[in-house]
């Protein structure tokens, strides 16, 4: 038998967090003057969504967020990243802000920090107000500018006390699959406007970056939170190695070569060239979306496995972002994606903690003495109490052990690594997946919303309070 690992320790600075997002857990979609988002319509659109379910209740985090803020502080959590939902604070998404909405938002950052935990807010997190979809979306241009605004709103309220903020999260998947699959909201399936969606997030970010600075303090925080893939190869014949550049550039160049770089790869602008001729791309919006960042969000599930040799089966491609007879990767039809091997969670999703080194260290390179920080990162699994009414969740602890062993890996590799968020806090409404999949640290029963966190809270919260990672025998949770 192999010897143990020792315990190791992260730096006492490390910030240990857990992740949310509006949509998904605070209801109340009606209160306050809040308008539908593009999450209420695509939910309430037959077939969207698992048995039709919405977020309409959620898990009511809006009237209990003072009981959740009390459960972050008994993990012993040092930090919360939370979601803005953009049509409680600006309802139609143009003119002044619905103070109301902005009370809510107010008092949980009032709790967080009266708990000792520091706020980290991200300003998006894929539930555009309705009527800015309807104006066009994220393919029109204006709702870049419509962006700026609500970010400077949100700053002037909240930048005296929230030092940490975000502007998107993840817009690959509000651009690929909101307007290329179709798997998410506004679910339309239209790959040219599926680039230009991307293109108008990153300009949306740079204006909300630079409407961010211009309403708070220096020491504030301004990133972003990019779901970058590891995208590795079924071979390495050269064909199936051009497959993964392809994939790279959609997935990951789109977005990091702008906001890190001012540029968009030229092998992503030749691959699309038979979709869009990129015109929408106007003189000095890659500068605007190169603003210097503070740090740079990662979230990491599983690696993405490709070869070359065309399209697998409508609704079956194994890419892990859901079943659509649409592609998300526009250009790509003759890239074939792959089941990854290994121990999967319900999401269907191999867990390889190995990917998360390999993405931290990318970025290293990529953005040297940029602060990084894992925004995202977590299994679903078939959760469920016990006959005492104890949840127990061995293989999320296991899970969570691998993965933080590679961030401590990616650390002593060099990296500047500031903080880990747990996806998620609270067992929640998972987009189209209705509430079928738990990824919570904390069991939420949906007919009482009662909250009960499991052993992976427990276990999680010692490693908060600690700042230490037991030992454990290697390769256990895919360990780096």
């Amino acid at each position: 038998m192999s010897e143990p690992i020792t315990p190791v320790s992260f730096p006492s600075t490390f910030l240990w967090g857990a992740a949310t997002s509006a949509y998904q857990i605070e209801g109340a979609v009606r209160e306050g003057g809040r308008t539908p988002s593009i999450w209420d319509t695509f939910s309430r659109t037959p077939g969207k969504t698992a048995a039709g379910e919405t977020g309409d209740i959620a898990v009511d985090h809006y009237h209990r967020y003072r009981d959740d803020v009390a459960l972050m502080a008994e993990m012993g959590l040092s930090a919360y990243r939370f979601s803005v939902s953009w049509s409680r604070v600006q309802p139609t998404g143009r003119g002044p802000a619905v103070q109301v909405g902005l009370d809510f938002y107010r008092r949980l950052v009032d709790e967080l920090l009266a708990a000792g935990i520091k706020p980290a807010l991200t300003l998006y997190h894929w539930d555009l107000p309705q009527e800015l979809e309807d104006a066009g979306g994220w393919p029109a241009r204006d709702t870049a500018l419509r962006f700026a605004e609500y970010a400077q709103i949100v700053g002037e309220a909240l930048g005296d006390r929230v030092e940490h903020w975000i502007t998107l999260n993840e817009p690959w998947c509000s651009a690929f699959l909101g307007y290329g699959s179709g798997v998410h909201a506004p679910g339309r399936t239209d790959p040219a406007a599926a680039l230009k969606a991307a293109h108008h997030l990153n300009l949306g970010h740079g204006l909300a970056t630079s409407a961010l600075r211009s309403v708070m303090p220096a020491r504030n925080s301004v990133a972003l939170s990019l779901n970058s893939h590891v995208v590795r190869p079924l071979s390495q014949d050269p064909a199936d190695l051009a497959a993964v550049r392809k994939i790279d550039d959609l997935a990951n160049g789109t977005f990091h070569g702008p906001i890190l770089h001012g540029a968009y790869p030229e092998s992503l602008l030749a691959a699309t060239s038979s979709v869009t001729d990129w015109s929408f791309v106007q003189h000095g919006d890659l500068r605007t979306a190169n603003q210097p960042l503070d740090a740079l969000g990662l979230n990491y599930y599983s690696p993405t496995l490709v070869s070359a040799g065309g399209a697998v089966a409508p609704g079956k491609r194994a890419d892990g972002h859901g079943a659509s007879s649409h592609t998300p990767w526009p250009g790509a039809d003759d890239v074939a994606f792959h089941q990854t091997p290994g121990e999967r969670t319900e999401m269907g999703w191999t867990i390889d903690a190995t990917g998360l080194h390999e993405l931290i260290m990318r970025y290293t390179r990529e953005a040297p003495g940029l602060p990084l920080y894992i925004t995202e990162n977590g299994a679903a699994y078939d959760d469920k109490p016990d006959a005492e009414g104890r949840v127990h969740d061995p293989e999320r602890i296991a899970y969570l052990h691998g993965h933080l062993a590679a961030v401590r890996h990616a650390l002593a590799d060099g990296a500047d690594v500031r903080g880990y968020f747990l996806w998620s806090l609270l067992d929640n409404f998972e987009w189209a997946y209705g509430y079928g999949k738990r990824f919570g640290a904390v069991y939420v029963d949906y007919s009482t919303l009662a909250r009960t966190p499991k052993s992976s809270a427990r276990w999680y919260g010692e490693v908060a309070r600690t700042g230490v990672l037991p030992g454990a025998e290697p390769g256990v949770g895919g360990a780096a």
